[in-house]
């Protein structure tokens, strides 16, 4: 399994999308739209390579050292099968 987190979708945003539309959009919706990016990109290209399987949008989790931590506001946000 592999864990990926994104820790700045704002900036992201505001450099394709300008400044101007990143102040107006919260954090929260910036985070999802960089993350259903990157999750369309890697099932392309791990469709390439001629793997299969699932990738997740979560929320609720985090990593403190080598310790995972879950929330209890965790949830599964979306879940995509390539």
């Amino acid at each position: 399994m592999i864990l990926l987190k994104i820790t700045n979708a704002s900036d992201v945003v505001a450099s394709k999308a300008g400044k101007l539309f990143e102040k107006m959009t919260p954090e929260m919706i910036d985070q999802k739209l960089v993350e259903s990016q990157v999750i369309q990109q890697m099932i392309d290209q791990l469709q390439l390579e001629g793997l299969k399987g699932q990738i997740s949008s979560v929320k609720g989790l985090d990593i403190s050292d080598e310790n995972l931590i879950t929330k209890s506001s965790f949830k599964i946000r979306t879940t995509k099968t390539f």
